[in-house]
């Protein structure tokens, strides 16, 4: 099994950048895709990035494409999510899940694992 935890959220002007970080314990961390997804109040979970096991292969939400970048280190056990360019519809509490199979899929229920999620804000 394999535990998750994410940090790096905080509190941030329009136009400035983050990163998050997803921190894994477990065995099969590098056989693991995981994506990063967030949820918004009074908005359902949706799907921002994600990544390959070898880190070969990304997606993105449009949402976020060119501004977000995804990566993993398998020796370290965690994967990246860096936000440049911050906007304020951006805010929201960003997760990282995990799944076994090795294809990156948008829908939250085809991950296994999740992290507790941290807050992200940007300020206008």
């Amino acid at each position: 099994q394999v535990q998750l935890v994410e940090s790096g959220g905080g509190l941030v002007q329009a136009g400035g950048s983050l990163r998050l970080s997803c921190a894994a314990s477990g065995r099969t961390f590098s056989s693991s895709i995981i994506g990063w997804f967030r949820q918004a109040p009074g908005k359902e979970r949706e799907f921002v990035a994600g990544i390959s096991w070898g880190g070969g292969r990304t997606v993105y939400a449009d949402s976020v494409k060119g501004r977000f970048t995804i990566s993993r280190d398998n020796a370290k056990n965690t994967v990246y999510l860096q936000m440049n360019s911050l906007k304020a519809e951006d805010t929201a509490v960003y997760y990282c899940a995990g799944r076994r199979v090795n294809v990156v899929t948008s829908l939250p229920s085809s991950y296994d694992y999740w992290g507790q999620g941290t807050q992200v804000t940007v300020s206008s």
